[in-house]
Order: C-alpha cells, then sequence, then structure tokens
C-alpha cells in the first residue's frame, strides 16, 4: 500500500498531467493500485513510428528507453535494431496487438483470455480494462482499414503490387497462422541485431583479414625491437 505522503504526491503529479498534458504521452495510475501507473507514448507524425501506440505500465521500460534515446542508434541492454521499414511494420501492427492481446481475442480464439496472462496472451483484457475509449478506437480503426485481426495485418488492395510492404527481415516478426502469440519481441530482435553483425563481417571481410594482418606484423615488429636487438 502507498503512504498517505505517496498517495498525495501522486494525485498531484495526474492531476499535472491532466491539467497540461505532454502532446503523444498519455499516463494514469491504476484504479486498483495508484502504485502501478500505464502510459501509452503515441508516435509522432514525420518519424517511422506514426500512428504506433506503445502502451506499458513498467519503470524499468521506461528508464530503458531514455537509455537508448540517450546513446542515439548504439545498441543498449533492452534495446532492439531495426530498419526505417521494421520499425514503420512495429508501428502498424502495435494498435491491433494492444486491442488483440498478440491475437489472442475471444473473437479470434473462441476461447476468453485470463485479464493477467498477458505472456501468453490476454485478448487485450488488460488494455481494455485500462484503456476502454482508446480500445474502442483501436477497434474502430481496424475495421475502417480492414485490419485482418488474425494477424495485425492491413486488408490488401487487389489493384496494388503483389510485392508486400515489408522490409527485409520482417517476416521473421510475423507470428505464424494460428500458433500462439509471442511477447518475446526482444529476444527475436537481439538475433536480428546478431545477425546484421554477422552480415556486415561478411561484407567487410577483406578489411577484416587486412586489420589482423597490420595488427600481427605490428605486433612482431615491437617484440622484436625489444631489449638486446
Amino acid at each position: 500500500m502507498a503512504s498517505r505522503a505517496a498517495n498525495n504526491r501522486l494525485t498531484r503529479e495526474y492531476q499535472t498531467l491532466s491539467t497540461n498534458p505532454t502532446p503523444f504521452i498519455s499516463a494514469h495510475p491504476s484504479e486498483a493500485n495508484i502504485l502501478e501507473w500505464h502510459y501509452i507514448l503515441t508516435g509522432p507524425p514525420d518519424t517511422p513510428y506514426h500512428n504506433g501506440q506503445y502502451w506499458a505500465w513498467s519503470v524499468s521500460t521506461i528508464l530503458i528507453g531514455l537509455l537508448s534515446f540517450m546513446t542515439s542508434e548504439e545498441m543498449t541492454t533492452g534495446s532492439v535494431g531495426g530498419t526505417d521499414a521494421e520499425r514503420r511494420w512495429a508501428a502498424q501492427h502495435s494498435r491491433w496487438w494492444n486491442s488483440t492481446g498478440g491475437g489472442s481475442h475471444k473473437d479470434i480464439t473462441g476461447k476468453t483470455s485470463q485479464k493477467g496472462n498477458i505472456k501468453a496472451g490476454d485478448g487485450g483484457a488488460k488494455f481494455a480494462a485500462e484503456w476502454p475509449e482508446v480500445d474502442a478506437e483501436n477497434w474502430k480503426w481496424m475495421k475502417e482499414t480492414k485490419v485482418d485481426i488474425m494477424t495485425g495485418n492491413p486488408a490488401r488492395d487487389p489493384s496494388a503490387s503483389t510485392s508486400t510492404n515489408c522490409g527485409p527481415g520482417i517476416g521473421g516478426l510475423k507470428r505464424p497462422r494460428g500458433s500462439q502469440p509471442v511477447v518475446g519481441a526482444v529476444v527475436e530482435g537481439g538475433r536480428v541485431v546478431g545477425e546484421e553483425g554477422k552480415s556486415w563481417i561478411r561484407r567487410n571481410k577483406l578489411l577484416v583479414v587486412g586489420g589482423l594482418i597490420f595488427t600481427y606484423v605490428l605486433i612482431a615488429r615491437l617484440l622484436g625491437e625489444g631489449p638486446g636487438t
């Protein structure tokens, strides 16, 4: 339980956020526990994250996000590397993920999921409980844009090209039809980063080999010029 002082401080902070809201940021404490704060970061226009909806309630997530921002494009603990196209793909699917629990909604599976079972897919129950108005807007948006609620992919335009809009490597982020929703995107992102590192070495293998030879020759000369030579 929160102390009286903590309760008063958090109440004042919530009033400040409500009175002077920050663009693209929404936050509120849970009705059941004032110590549990939920927030949504909406992707700003003119960025790869436009219209994305990033929901969480963990302080560690905020801190990791700040650290990632401070270190720019460098990889940090918990961060996921990706191309511009991959980030746009993730932003496009974020609203679907929040409201369907990654495709585990009862309208999809025919089963009712438990609210606290987020890792296995709670059908979007926790998000709907904390953000009922936003959840309703998401479902309306999915209907208007004809998003497939099983996959989160927008309906294909028959007149458009048959090529996909996803960038390289996006297929590895998709959840196979009928499989259980996976929340370990960070792990998969780490694998993507590892593959990118390997591909860099393959592309620059001559440079790497040359660097190793130069280092070997330099060390040999230093040892040869030691005392007694």
